[in-house]
């Protein structure tokens, strides 16, 4: 066990309800900041269980941020750790938020866990994350349970919306209008999926370069036989190439999704 499940399994403060699979997500993606002089924000504070134990994980340098709707959960600040009392889906008060509390290292949602809850505080904190950090939201499992407003591929769930991040990611090799660089992929590195949490790891993200090394090759096709040059000489790939290009305008696939010129 990692010392945060250690901490979970021995606690006797406050209610602490979490999946036993959670805790190594956590110790892969929150371990370097331990020690550090960082600024965490969970969302979702209900008996506070959490936030003592992210105070106990992180360590003293730690300045710790909880949003809930219920205002008792003002019982749960002490040194280190404020309470903020707002609802995750108030957009207003979600841009006060990020005007109290200085930008954040590690952000938690683990609030409502509506698909309207998840998105909604995406949109209006994900900038408020530092460059170097991450934005972690759990309990995505909602997006498959109808009575949270989920359900499989049902458009609306935050699984399907945040689908788009694995297209933000790779735009820089989009050739489409409709794919273009966002500020999401110039500042975002990695995008994880676990059963039930998504983490997404910022980082200033340039745009890729390739290079090679080495002096020893191996002769290529003959491309007069094979390949994109066949398409410039044969009327048969000429209408293939074509029919490729608008077939990916309207998003459909060719040949159930596999395309060669062969």
């Amino acid at each position: 066990m990692n010392d945060l499940e250690i901490y979970f399994k021995n606690n006797t403060e406050r209610v602490i309800y979490k999946w036993a699979h959670y805790f190594d997500v956590y110790e892969r993606h929150f371990a370097k900041y331990r020690g550090k002089e960082i600024v965490i924000l969970e969302i979702g504070t209900l008996h506070g269980g959490s936030l003592q134990m992210w105070k106990n994980y992180f360590g003293d340098k730690a300045k710790i941020y909880g949003i809930d709707i219920n205002p008792n959960c003002k019982a749960v600040e002490e040194e280190n750790i404020k309470i903020l009392i707002g609802s995750q889906t108030d957009r207003d008060f979600l841009k006060t938020v990020k005007q109290e509390i200085p930008p954040i290292d590690i952000l938690i949602d683990d609030g409502g866990h509506t698909m309207l809850q998840q998105i909604v505080s995406y949109e209006e904190l994900f900038d408020h994350v530092k460059p170097d950090g991450v934005y972690l939201c759990e309990d995505i499992h909602t997006s498959y349970w109808l009575k949270y407003g989920g359900g499989h591929k049902r458009q609306g769930s935050f699984i399907e919306y945040s689908k788009n991040f694995i297209d933000q990611l790779n735009a820089y090799h989009s050739v489409e209008k409709s794919l273009p660089v966002s500020s999401f992929t110039r500042s975002v590195n990695s995008i994880h999926y676990y059963d039930s949490i998504v983490v997404v790891e910022k980082r200033p993200t340039p745009q890729p370069t390739s290079s090679k090394t080495g002096t020893v090759t191996t002769p290529f096709m003959n491309l007069e036989a094979h390949g994109v040059a066949l398409v410039k000489k044969n009327l048969r790939y000429r209408l293939k190439h074509i029919a490729n290009v608008v077939l990916a305008f309207f998003k459909l696939p060719f040949k159930k999704g596999s395309f060669d010129y062969s």
